[in-house]
């Protein structure tokens, strides 16, 4: 029989730092190196059965860093559920204050708060604001909680926020995490919670509130990629228009006020995937007139129907066709949906992720066409 891991309790499921599990003689350097264990980054480590995502990431990344760092833009994107806002391998956004003069590092994008402050954070009902953040790659502020004007500590937050005890000391109980996926966790180690973060911990870290995310995305990220976040956020109730529109008033003098205003002016929650969402984004980039998302279309059957983008007073519509459309009964019903359009007289174009990724002018020029010909003068 091939010889069993060898894994602490205390480091089941874990995020740790190596010296430490070293330095209180639950691992040697040799074990270390063994394939029980995955090297996250310089001196943090993970168990190797823990699933690669945003969130392992930010677990490893925040063992790096000073107690008062709060995950933002995509990561915090990320840790509220927007699970294509980030991957493993990207790099972890955060805001520090200033004052912790700490710089960017190899998978760490650091964002320094103005003010040299600490981040001010709440401990239940109450409100916390900042002042402008700023970093090489753009601004931000943070915040924690809910999704308000003023926000208040989710429950079994409080302990991880600056200032309090516990910043870095976490249980080990079973718990789960952001996605709701519940996951092992060992008998809690009286010490263990000093070597790092457990597992299903990525959904109690601190973070900046949905709103507050969005508009550190839009300013941090490329416009589409930043775009379809914000749109996911809207789409999943995370946030509202509302919301945006007081944080962008908020901070619209600050370093990048103007290019979140514009990204959050091109952003729909109607938007049903992340393709979809970059499809409509560089569609209008491109000089075309501004799609409706799941514009209803009334047959005479009664039937509804919902085509992904449409130009409802040109009767044109763009359909996006995803990996699932290759499947034989959603075929089917595509086909169907694109009778019935056509059969109404829409005018129905496809977009495949190779065409918006390899072929993407000329199908601006298919759907340019298609409105000219309806009708569309620029």
């Amino acid at each position: 029989m091939p010889p069993q891991p060898h894994r602490p309790g205390a480091l089941e499921w874990q995020v740790f730092r190596g010296s430490e599990a070293v330095r209180r003689g639950l691992l040697t350097r040799h074990q270390l190196r063994g394939a029980s264990w995955l090297r996250v980054r310089h001196d943090v480590y993970a168990d190797v059965r823990l699933h690669r995502d945003h969130g392992l990431a930010c677990r490893a990344a925040m063992l790096r860093l000073p107690p008062d760092a709060v995950l933002a833009g995509p990561s915090a994107a990320w840790l509220h559920g927007i699970e294509h806002a980030a991957s493993f391998a990207d790099d972890v956004h955060v805001l520090i204050p200033r004052s912790a003069r700490v710089d960017s590092q190899p998978g760490i994008r650091v964002h320094t708060l103005g003010a040299d402050l600490p981040i001010p954070a709440t401990h239940g009902a109450g409100t916390a604001t900042h002042g402008a953040g700023t970093a090489t790659h753009g601004a931000g502020t943070a915040t924690h909680g809910a999704d308000a004007g003023g926000l208040s500590a989710q429950p079994g937050q409080a302990s991880l926020y600056p200032g309090t005890p516990g910043t870095r000391a976490i249980s080990l109980a079973t718990d789960c995490g952001p996605a709701g996926l519940r996951v092992p966790g060992p008998a809690a180690d009286p010490g263990a919670a000093s070597l790092g973060r457990a597992s299903h911990d990525a959904g109690r870290l601190p973070r900046s509130q949905p709103a507050q995310a969005a508009w550190e995305t839009a300013v941090w990220l490329e416009p589409v990629q930043a775009v379809a976040i914000v749109d996911s956020l809207l789409g999943r109730g995370l946030t509202t228009r509302a919301a945006l529109a007081a944080v962008a008033g908020h901070n619209a003098d600050r370093p990048g006020g103007r290019r979140a205003q514009w990204v959050f002016g091109l952003a729909d929650g109607g938007a049903q995937s992340p393709p979809e969402s970059h499809l409509r984004v560089r569609l209008v980039l491109a000089g075309l007139p501004r799609p409706v998302t799941q514009h209803p279309v009334p047959l005479a059957s009664g039937l509804v129907l919902h085509p992904d983008l449409a130009w409802p007073g040109f009767q044109v519509a763009v359909e996006y066709d995803g990996h699932w459309h290759a499947d034989a009964d959603q075929l089917h019903r595509d086909r169907q949906r694109l009778n019935h359009l056509v059969g109404a007289g829409w005018v129905v174009l496809h977009a495949t992720s190779r065409r918006l990724h390899q072929d993407f002018p000329a199908l601006v020029r298919e759907v340019r066409a298609a409105l000219v010909a309806r009708g569309w003068r620029r």
